[in-house]
């Protein structure tokens, strides 16, 4: 760590703020500092991995059921 790191972040270099500018200018500058309290995006499952596979479709029986069931869904 140098010494110009060992200052603070926030210097006024010109005129007399008030806590209360200083404040305000702080709490902009942390509202921009980024999304801190969003959720991470989900993660994208594999169709390998995915519990959805387990379950079964409904079986239908009926006639031409099992000419059926060889076309796309």
């Amino acid at each position: 760590m140098t010494s110009a790191d060992s200052g603070p972040p926030l210097r006024l270099v010109r005129g007399d703020a008030t806590p209360e500018e200083v404040a305000a200018v702080l709490a902009v500058l942390a509202a921009a500092g980024g999304d801190a309290g969003t959720e991470p995006a989900p993660r994208h499952t594999s169709q390998w991995a995915s519990r959805e596979r387990l379950v079964r479709r409904p079986l239908t029986p009926g006639p031409g059921a099992w000419r059926a069931s060889a076309w796309p869904r």
